[in-house]
C-alpha cells in the first residue's frame, strides 16, 4: 500500500480510461482470436474418434415447460436460438448507438458505409444466386450476406499502425449495417409458419418493453423480465427467437437519468460530505456514514450513464468470451472426407457461398462505395483509398458467425446442404481474411 491505494494489478479503476470505441475493438480483438482457437477445436474434435460423442452431446434434448406449453429443444438448438439472442442483444445496442451517437448518426458520415454495406449484401447474394438460381441449394442465398464483425476487427487490429484509424471505424460502421441487413433477411426470409396466438403474445411483450421505456423506467430487471417472456413468445410464434433480442435493445432506455453537469454537482457535494465523515470517523470498516455515501454515489454513476450503454459494457465481456465461442464450438464441425474433397469443392452450394464471400463482398463493397464517390453522396475520410476499401471489402468475406447462423436456418433439414454450405463458408472466410490481411499489410509498408 502507497498513497493510500491497495495496489493489485486486476484491480485498475481511475487510471483505466477506454472510450467505447477503444473497448470495444480491443473486446472484437479478443473474441476473433478465441473464435479461431473454437473453430479449430471444432473442426479437430469432428475429425476424430470423439466425432460421435461430440455429435451426441449437441443432439441431447433440453426441456423446458411452462403449464401446457413445453419446449424440448436439442443442445445445439438451445445455443443457437438462446444463447445467440444475447448476441443479436448486443448487435442491437451496438446498431442503436451508432444509429444515434455513432458512425451514423450523421447522414454525411453514414452514407459511405451504408452504401459498402449494400453492395456487400447484395453482390454476395447474386454471385450464390449465379451457381443456385434453383433447386435445392436456393435457400441458401443469405448465406453469403453477413460478415463476422469479430474476426474482420481482430485481423484488421493486428496491423496496428499500419492502417488508419479511419478504416476501423469503417469496418465498424460497415459491418454494423450489415448485421442488421442479415437480422432483416432472418427475420423476413428465414421465417417458419407464423402462430397468430404466438404473435399476439410477441406485439403484448413488445408493446410492455415500449411502455417501461416511456413512463421512466431505468432498471434491469423488468427489461429482463419482458424480454424473456418476448423471447419464448418468439419461439413460438415461427419468428427466429434470436429477434427478440434486437428488439430489446431498441427499447432500453437511450438517455440517463441525470445530465453531466447535475451529476458533476452531486459528486462534489458528496466528497464533502464523504471527507467530513472520514475525518469524524477515520475507521472505514464501522463507518455507517460513509459506506452510506458511496453507495448513493455508485447508484449516481449508474443512473448517469444510459441503461442501453450500461447494458451494451456488461453483455460485450460474456457475448464476446463466452456466448460466440461456444456458437463456434457447436457449429463449426465439420467432418472432412478429403477422398471427396473435389465433389464437395465443385458442389454448387460450396462453389456459390466461396464465390458469394470471396468475389461478391469485396466486389460489393468497393463498387458500391466507388459509386457514392462518383454520385457525390460522400467522401473518403482522409488518409483513405480504394485500395483501403478492396482491403476492407475481403475482410468483410469473413462471415464465419452470422453466415453459419443463416445456414442453419437455410439448411435445418437436409444435412448434407449444410455440410457444403459450411464447408464453403470456413474455406472462404479464411482465404478472404488471408488476402485482406496481406493487402493491407503492403499497404502499410508501402506508405
Amino acid at each position: 500500500m502507497s498513497d493510500g491505494i491497495h495496489h493489485a494489478p486486476w484491480e485498475r479503476a481511475f487510471e483505466r480510461l477506454m472510450t467505447p470505441l477503444e473497448e470495444f475493438i480491443h473486446r472484437q480483438t479478443t473474441s476473433g482470436v478465441l473464435l479461431m482457437i473454437c473453430a479449430v477445436v471444432a473442426l479437430a474434435v469432428a475429425n476424430s474418434p470423439l466425432r460421435d460423442t461430440y455429435e451426441h452431446f449437441l443432439h441431447t434434448h433440453i426441456s423446458l415447460g411452462f403449464g401446457e406449453r413445453q419446449f424440448s429443444l436439442s443442445i445445439h438448438y438451445w445455443i443457437n436460438e438462446l444463447l445467440m439472442a444475447f448476441f443479436f442483444l448486443v448487435i442491437g445496442l451496438e446498431l442503436k448507438r451508432e444509429l444515434l451517437v455513432g458512425e451514423l448518426s450523421s447522414p454525411s458520415q453514414a452514407m459511405l458505409p451504408i452504401m459498402a454495406a449494400i453492395g456487400g449484401m447484395l453482390v454476395p447474394a447474386l454471385g450464390y444466386w449465379i451457381f443456385n438460381s434453383s433447386g435445392p441449394g436456393a435457400a441458401g442465398w443469405g448465406i453469403p450476406m453477413a460478415t463476422d464483425i469479430a474476426f474482420a476487427i481482430g485481423a484488421l487490429s493486428l496491423l496496428g499502425a499500419q492502417v488508419p484509424k479511419a478504416l476501423v471505424t469503417f469496418l465498424i460502421a460497415l459491418a454494423i449495417v450489415d448485421d442488421l441487413g442479415a437480422v432483416l433477411v432472418i427475420a423476413l426470409f428465414y421465417t417458419n409458419k407464423l402462430d397468430i396466438t404466438a404473435l399476439l403474445y410477441v406485439a403484448a411483450c413488445t408493446g410492455l418493453l415500449v411502455l417501461l421505456n416511456a413512463v421512466g423506467i431505468r432498471r434491469t430487471l423488468p427489461y429482463a423480465i419482458a424480454g424473456a417472456l418476448l423471447w419464448m413468445a418468439m419461439l413460438a410464434s415461427g419468428i427466429h427467437a434470436t429477434i427478440a433480442g434486437v428488439i430489446i435493445a431498441f427499447t432500453v432506455p437511450i438517455r440517463p437519468k441525470f445530465e453531466p453537469e447535475v451529476f458533476i454537482d452531486k459528486v462534489e457535494d458528496s466528497s464533502k460530505k464523504m471527507r467530513k465523515a472520514v475525518w469524524d470517523k477515520p475507521d472505514i470498516i464501522h463507518n455507517n456514514r460513509f459506506r452510506a455515501l458511496v453507495s448513493s454515489l455508485e447508484n449516481g454513476v449508474h443512473l448517469v450513464q444510459a441503461p442501453a450503454q450500461r447494458a451494451e459494457h456488461a453483455l460485450h465481456l460474456p457475448v464476446a468470451y463466452i456466448v460466440i465461442p461456444i456458437f463456434a464450438l457447436a457449429n463449426a464441425g465439420i467432418p472432412v472426407n478429403f477422398s471427396e474433397v473435389g465433389d464437395t469443392l465443385g458442389n454448387p452450394i460450396t462453389l456459390g457461398v466461396i464465390c458469394g464471400l470471396l468475389l461478391g463482398k469485396p466486389l460489393g463493397i468497393a463498387g458500391f462505395t466507388w459509386l457514392a464517390l462518383k454520385l457525390k453522396w460522400a467522401s473518403l475520410p482522409p488518409g483513405l483509398t480504394m485500395t483501403h476499401v478492396v482491403g476492407v471489402g475481403l475482410l468483410g468475406g469473413i462471415g464465419f458467425t452470422m453466415s453459419i447462423f443463416i445456414a442453419d436456418l437455410g439448411f435445418a433439414d437436409n444435412a448434407e446442404h449444410l455440410l457444403m454450405a459450411k464447408t464453403g463458408i470456413l474455406l472462404a472466410s479464411l482465404l478472404a481474411g488471408l488476402s485482406g490481411f496481406f493487402l493491407l499489410r503492403a499497404i502499410g509498408k508501402r506508405d
